[in-house]
């Protein structure tokens, strides 16, 4: 199973202006402007660490799903959550022909934690020997900040102030979660039951 990213988080839906706010760094300088980059760094940075505790995409964005067979052929749970839309089903074999899987085949079933691929009759379509199943899907709270559940959104920002402030400490541990971070996010982590398959 392959997970990839087919868009990025555009710079214009970060929250460089907050998180400058939640700094407390000086405004109306004419170099004000002179630190983004590092600080649109460290805001990538714990989106990406959130997101992977969670197992909830935060900013709306496209992924690509790349498996060999189909955990269960009633329905197959995806990577992540809240996905808002299934955008192609393909059926790839050794060759590297594909076969495009009608919409009408098959439907998303929305969850908050684990949103699942169904197929309108019986089972999802037979995955042949040598063979994948291609599921292009967009996911996320929404494409602007504003969007977000706002202890996400402060978790985020407050993640980044820690990697800015200690961006300069080489022996931090515990894979650097500070716990009023780790508190806000708790809720929104999947509890993985059946081994990850659909319950």
């Amino acid at each position: 199973m392959m997970l990839m990213e087919e868009t990025a988080v555009p710079l214009a839906a970060l929250p460089l202006a907050e998180f400058k706010a939640h700094l407390r760094l000086g405004t109306g300088f004419s170099d004000g402007d002179i630190q983004d980059p590092v600080l649109e760094s460290f805001l990538r940075a714990a989106l990406a660490a959130i997101e992977g505790r969670t197992g909830k995409v935060l900013l709306e964005r496209d992924f690509s799903w790349v498996l060999s067979r189909w955990r269960e052929p009633h329905g197959q749970a995806l990577p992540v959550a809240p996905v808002n839309e299934i955008l192609s089903l393909r059926l790839r074999d050794r060759n590297d022909e594909t076969d495009l899987v009608p919409p009408a085949h098959y439907r998303l079933e929305r969850d908050a934690h684990r949103p699942v691929l169904r197929p309108v009759g019986s089972f999802l379509p037979s995955i042949a020997s040598g063979s994948v199943a291609e599921i292009v899907f967009r996911a996320g709270y929404g494409a602007v900040w504003a969007e977000l559940p706002p202890d996400l959104a402060q978790a985020v920002l407050m993640l980044a102030a820690h990697y800015y402030e200690y961006r300069h400490e080489m022996g931090l541990s515990g894979g650097c979660m500070p716990f009023g971070v780790s508190s806000l996010i708790e809720r929104y982590r999947t509890v993985r039951l059946l081994g990850g398959g659909v319950r």
